[in-house]
């Protein structure tokens, strides 16, 4: 449905998009409005008071309408020929002044007890450094033996032939166990990136010469994806993430080959680099 860009059209096409983004429309489609079925605790909350702010946002918009309303038909030049010369109201003024603070107040309050859940890091379970570069990503398990390696984008053929949406899949996708603390730490090896993913309520920059940290606890097993979401140059659309959140016994099997895997391909590496080197 259309909506006029004007007058009470712009409230009620503004409103719907609003109403479109609740939790209660949030699967995940194609040209989709909403969110994305939250599978963390932090974004659990983030939808939570999205839909607070939904219904402030709407009474607010409804009562400024109908005060607008109330103004154009009770005082329009054909009911009230000779003008009202009132220059103020003492008891309106104030009221004007302590319901916005009131609101704010209202707002406030679950805005920074979700700024503290999202910024107060638990111990880690798993830690992993993401390490921004133009244009992918480098993981370094930090605290499980050690590896590292690159997750590059796949292109669209190798995307559509593995199952994977395009511009999302990526080569080598990151793998964390369910329901365990996962702390990431950002980091930048050229210019600034940022790590998200919209399902977990993380979005983290990552700044050259400094190291930044949020963290996640997925809830749900399946396959996450994000993007860069910081504009860092001219392939910063294709810096898809990818994250597979698998039981605890598919992530010991996952590590264990990981470590193989990941140690082999460094050294082939280092090798091929003395080599060169000589």
């Amino acid at each position: 449905m259309l909506f006029r860009k004007t007058g009470i059209g712009a409230v009620l096409g503004a409103l719907a998009l609003t109403l479109a983004a609740s939790p209660a429309l949030a699967e995940i489609k194609d040209f989709q409005l909403g969110f994305q079925q939250a599978a963390s605790p932090v974004m659990v909350q983030i939808e939570s008071f999205h839909m607070e702010l939904v219904w402030i946002i709407t009474a607010v918009s409804l009562f400024v309408l109908g005060l607008l309303v109330w103004v154009v038909l009770k005082f329009r030049a054909s009911v009230n020929p000779t003008p009202s010369k009132v220059s103020h109201n003492v008891v309106l003024e104030v009221a004007w002044t302590i319901i916005p603070v009131i609101i704010l107040v209202v707002i406030a309050i679950p805005s920074f007890k979700l700024l503290y859940l999202q910024h107060d890091i638990p111990k880690a379970d798993v830690s992993i450094r993401a390490i921004g570069k133009q244009w992918f990503w480098t993981y370094e398990y930090t605290g499980t033996g050690g590896f590292t390696f690159d997750s590059l984008h796949l292109e669209d053929a190798a995307a559509k032939a593995a199952g994977k949406p395009r511009l999302l899949g990526t080569d080598n996708a990151v793998v964390v166990p369910v329901n365990k603390n996962i702390v990431i730490e950002t980091v930048g090896a050229d210019v600034i990136h940022s790590w998200t993913i919209p399902q977990f309520g993380v979005k983290m920059d990552a700044v050259p010469g400094r190291y930044n940290h949020t963290w996640f606890k997925a809830t749900k097993t399946g396959v996450y994806y994000g993007q860069c979401s910081e504009l860092c140059g001219a392939s910063h659309a294709y810096m898809p993430i990818e994250v597979h959140v698998v039981t605890d016994a598919e992530y010991a099997a996952w590590l264990a080959e990981a470590k193989k895997k990941f140690s082999a391909l460094a050294a082939l590496d280092n090798g091929a680099t003395r080599l060169a080197s000589n």
